[in-house]
């Protein structure tokens, strides 16, 4: 059964790479209804690579920042209708954000020109039918076990988190870590996104 929050979304706003940030959380049964190309959502995903991230996060992310590791999954919106760009353990493809209604997000909306957002969308779009990034994960592995700096992946693949940060990297977002090794966490600590209380149920993430 889906939990539905009675409370109207909780709203912040952060200050990332010098531009206004606006993060809204939507609870279990929430949707938004206003979608703006080129933004993106950080949500859950309970998939085997959702877990694997979730894990890798954990050893990652210490003291204050481990807040951040509340979510392991993100997305690109491509158009007003709420239409989703995302890589899962099948691939990169298109779908709805309603199909993260039973679950919370958080619908991250940056700052950025038409033509920057134009660029993100025609780089998600031209990333459809990729392959799951599942070399980039053990690349990742290997960095947090033994402290490497090598980063190994193969072209036409993608993790979730590295589609979104490239897609960012096209409006202007830089960041301080190669995109393919950038995860949900490292997108929220960026984007300075902030949990609910601790105990705040995230529902029920889709299973596939």
């Amino acid at each position: 059964m889906v939990q539905r929050i009675s409370a109207p979304p909780s709203t912040s706003t952060a200050t990332s790479a010098d531009r206004q940030v606006d993060v809204t959380r939507y609870g279990p049964g929430e949707a938004a209804q206003t979608f703006t190309r080129g933004d993106f959502i950080l949500t859950h995903g309970n998939k085997m690579y959702d877990r694997l991230i979730h894990w890798a996060q954990g050893l990652k992310m210490h003291g204050d920042d481990r807040k951040y590791t509340r979510w392991n999954h993100a997305a690109l919106i491509i158009d007003a209708a709420g239409t989703l760009v995302e890589a899962n353990g099948d691939g990169v493809d298109c779908d709805s954000i309603s199909k993260y209604t039973p679950t919370e997000y958080y619908l991250v909306h940056i700052e950025a020109d038409d033509v920057e957002r134009n660029n993100q969308v025609m780089f998600g779009k031209w990333a459809e039918g990729q392959r799951y990034g599942k070399l980039t994960i053990c690349s990742v592995f290997l960095s947090l076990f033994f402290g490497s700096t090598i980063i190994f992946a193969l072209q036409g693949q993608e993790i979730c988190s590295g589609l979104v940060a490239r897609a960012l990297e096209r409006a202007g977002y830089i960041f301080e870590q190669d995109p393919a090794h950038i995860m949900p966490a490292d997108l929220a600590k960026y984007f300075e996104v902030q949990p609910p209380a601790k105990g705040t149920p995230i529902g029920k993430p889709p299973k596939k």
